[in-house]
């Protein structure tokens, strides 16, 4: 399926993921050099989906690790299932043949996603999906160094798992912080940016397919609009198919102001936004119309 640039490309758009020439060859090449593929960009503009049609077109599973502030080892790769050890201790008690140190093996391991992708029990490698890293802490970064150069992980109790198919991964970030140069050059790097008119005419019109032709063009050339209007939070493709999709639901055939006023809250999150671009509702719906 990945054999080349052009199929890597065709398999993407088969699961109705239109990718540009970058993004086809950038995963092109992680595939083929076993490389971490990173993505930035935009909030909505495509990146964890390209996980996601990864793991359908490989038919392998997708282990997603989503990213937050204090996020640590014992949510993303491993901890002691202390209740079962005690449990064991408890009856093992009187036993002088039997060791503590027997409670500290993989058997009473909780194996959080990092730790899932590497397990040795994959029959082909899956989709790790390590999404918006920017919103997790630094230190947190440092202990992926070790993971994305040679996918193993170190436990000290045990001692070093490593990976019998490595992980296709794919890293994604939303630019809230920059990511440390070390992490970047063990991956392969890719920014995803909105889609021209066309790119994304073609996204509504293959995600929201029952919505009519010139509709969806008077739907996409007016988000396209509101990404020119000076806003906090830009609309990405998410909103687009969001809003798309809600436009179906109201029957609606064309734009029109008060449709558009009533549910600007599918394209902009921010009351803020809202509140900036409603006096403007009705001039970018003429613009488009």
């Amino acid at each position: 399926m990945f054999e080349s640039i052009e199929s890597t490309a065709e398999e993407l758009e088969r699961h109705s993921y239109i990718a540009d020439p970058g993004l086809a060859t950038s995963l092109f090449l992680a595939l083929k050099m076993e490389r971490p593929l990173f993505l930035e960009g935009e909030p909505g503009v495509g990146k964890t989906e390209v996980a996601k049609v990864l793991s359908r077109a490989a038919e392998t599973p997708l282990i997603r690790l989503q990213c937050y502030e204090g996020l640590d080892l014992s949510q993303a790769v491993y901890e002691w299932n202390y209740p079962r050890q005690l449990l064991e201790i408890q009856t093992r008690r009187g036993n002088a043949e039997t060791e503590v140190s027997d409670i500290f093996t993989e058997e009473f391991l909780l194996r959080r996603p990092l730790l899932q992708a590497i397990d040795r029990s994959h029959e082909r490698p899956p989709v790790l999906l390590i999404d918006e890293l920017d919103r997790a802490d630094e230190e947190f970064e440092s202990f992926l160094l070790e993971l994305l150069s040679e996918f193993q992980v170190t436990i000290p109790e045990i001692g070093t798992l490593s990976a019998r198919h490595k992980p296709i991964t794919v890293v994604t970030s939303n630019r809230t912080r920059e990511v440390h140069d070390a992490l970047k050059r063990r991956c392969i790097y890719h920014w995803i940016d909105y889609p021209t008119l066309e790119k994304e005419i073609e996204i509504v019109r293959r995600k929201v397919p029952e919505l009519n032709a010139e509709l969806s063009r008077q739907v996409v050339e007016f988000v396209q609009a509101v990404r020119r209007e000076d806003l906090y939070k830009l609309p990405g493709i998410s909103e687009t198919l969001d809003w798309a999709e809600a436009l179906t639901h109201l029957n609606a055939t064309r734009l029109e102001p008060a449709v558009v006023d009533s549910t600007l809250g599918f394209l902009l999150k921010y009351q803020d936004d809202v509140d900036r671009l409603r006096p403007r509702s009705a001039e970018l719906v003429a613009e488009v119309s």
